[in-house]
């Protein structure tokens, strides 16, 4: 076999790792740079998008020069990135026109407000929510605030694009603008029927046509490496939305196979043999897509999982604040009926509450630092829940599993209490980097390193397996603590 590599990078919310893949479909190289993130005055959620393109050429140098040592060649480039974040340039320069606006902020509520008369039309169009994660409405929002923004569309130099639209146009010299339709199903302008943008909803949003990039599939050629050394001349075969990427990297490609990724926030996806019908607490969204093939998917989103844990770690001033909640949480066995509701960035799916706010309940005298921490990791179980049940009653299935991924799956604890609130298998993915493999599996298929998903199916699916241990009347009783606790602080007091 000859030599080659894919190299993956997986530009995230608070790092950007590099994954360098063979032919075998394995990592043979890992780096990472950290990111940070700004937290404005007025409570807004943002990143600098010149420390985005700097981070990832920090993790492409490291990668190339591995290569170089190893007497590796390089063959592709693929991209996962963080979603929904929303990005302005100039068209003619390249250069940032505002801070990128987070996927986490919600600064855009007020927009969906104003457009709250056409939340049915939007969400059977575009499979979403109207909801302040949309990127349309991060978009709209710096046109309407952003005086560089605003004059970028008056010389008809304005670029709109989400992370994978910035970096395919830093890397290829400003020469492309393009995204790939998983990050383009998450903007809340792309017609899910047809593939394309909206014609009614980008109005809607007063987002001129021309500053959005074209569309492709996840696995094309997005145009060659031209700015960074050791890069050029590489194309880029693959750009497709983080989650979709951990989607397609645990290689299990039936309809009902459902994944849960544990990052800052959460994001469920259930894949479905068609595109489904209307359904108003989840997204429906494009898995991925290949010249000939559209995936289409439920999912479910929520803002804060990992972010709450670290939060609270803050709020506790533990040195190590996401490590010393998980290590808290370990010297109890429970959480003693303390309910931690992290609604601090309202909920996501299945309750879709952007003016709900964060409680903590239950507490009593005897409670104590370790119990709040134990309740904020049973939280994150709690949440993956509601959106895994709501997956099955709108897809009319029940899921024989749950595939899990990402940083907060290496606790064992949360895992074990996962499969027990749900009453199924947790199947643990042994890769840490389950979204860059994705994105290189794709590119992989382009060069024809594999041939097909079943090539990529016999040497995926690695995982540690969470029976159920917990009596169902035991779990139930939990859950109902939980739905409770969700009811208190849903504006409407319903469920």
């Amino acid at each position: 076999m000859s030599a080659g590599l894919i190299l993956a990078i997986d530009q995230g919310t608070t790092n950007t790792k590099g994954l360098l893949v063979d032919r075998s479909g394995s990592p043979v190289f890992r780096t990472s740079s950290p990111l940070a993130i700004v937290s404005t005055v007025e409570g807004f959620v943002e990143q600098d998008p010149n420390d985005l393109w700097e981070s990832v050429q920090t993790v492409i140098g490291v990668a190339v020069q591995h290569a170089s040592l190893a007497s590796e060649r390089i063959e592709a480039l693929a991209i996962s990135n963080q979603r929904e974040t929303a990005i302005a340039w100039s068209a003619s320069t390249g250069e940032p026109l505002a801070n990128a606006v987070s996927w986490q902020c919600g600064r855009s509520t007020a927009i969906c407000r104003r457009l709250a008369f056409s939340a049915d039309l939007f969400r059977r169009r575009t499979g979403l929510p109207l909801a302040s994660l949309v990127s349309a409405g991060k978009w709209a929002w710096l046109l309407e605030n952003c005086p560089a923004v605003q004059r970028a569309r008056e010389q008809s130099d304005l670029h709109l694009g989400t992370v994978d639209s910035w970096l395919i146009s830093r890397l290829t010299g400003n020469g492309k603008h393009l995204t790939d339709l998983t990050n383009a199903s998450r903007t809340g302008l792309l017609n899910l029927d047809k593939l394309e943008w909206d014609r009614d909803i980008q109005p809607m949003f007063s987002l001129p046509k021309e500053a959005m990039p074209a569309l492709k599939p996840s696995a094309s050629n997005f145009g060659t490496c031209e700015t960074v050394p050791g890069l050029r001349g590489v194309p880029i075969l693959a750009a497709i939305g983080d989650s979709h990427a951990a989607m397609f990297g645990h290689a299990h490609f039936s309809p009902g196979s459902v994944k849960a990724t544990y990052g800052t926030g959460s994001s469920l996806m259930a894949l479905t043999s068609a595109l489904e019908a209307d359904t108003t607490s989840l997204a429906r969204t494009i898995a991925w897509s290949a010249e000939e093939t559209t995936q289409f998917a439920l999912e479910g989103n929520i803002p804060m999982t990992g972010s709450a844990v670290q939060w609270l770690g803050e709020f506790l001033k533990l040195s190590d604040q996401s490590q010393g909640v998980a290590q808290l949480s370990s010297s109890v066995g429970d959480a003693a009926g303390v309910y931690f509701v992290p609604a601090m960035l309202g909920l996501g799916a299945p309750h879709w509450d952007a003016d709900a706010r964060g409680t903590i309940s239950g507490l009593c005298r005897h409670h104590t630092s370790a119990h709040l921490a134990r309740a904020a990791l049973d939280a994150v179980a709690y949440q993956i829940a509601d959106a895994f049940f709501a997956m099955q009653s709108a897809a009319g299935m029940k899921f024989s599993e749950l595939l899990a991924d990402g940083g907060a799956t290496r606790n064992s604890g949360l895992m074990q209490f996962q499969a027990d609130i749900l009453g199924c298998p947790v199947l643990r993915s042994s890769n840490e980097e389950l979204s860059a493999i994705g994105a290189a599996w794709l590119a992989g298929l382009e060069l024809g390193w594999w041939k097909s998903l079943q090539d990529l199916e016999s040497i995926g699916q690695n995982a540690d397996r969470f029976e159920p241990r917990m009596s169902e009347g035991e779990s139930q009783a939990l859950y109902d603590g939980w739905k409770q606790a969700i009811a208190n602080v849903l504006c409407e007091k319903t469920i």
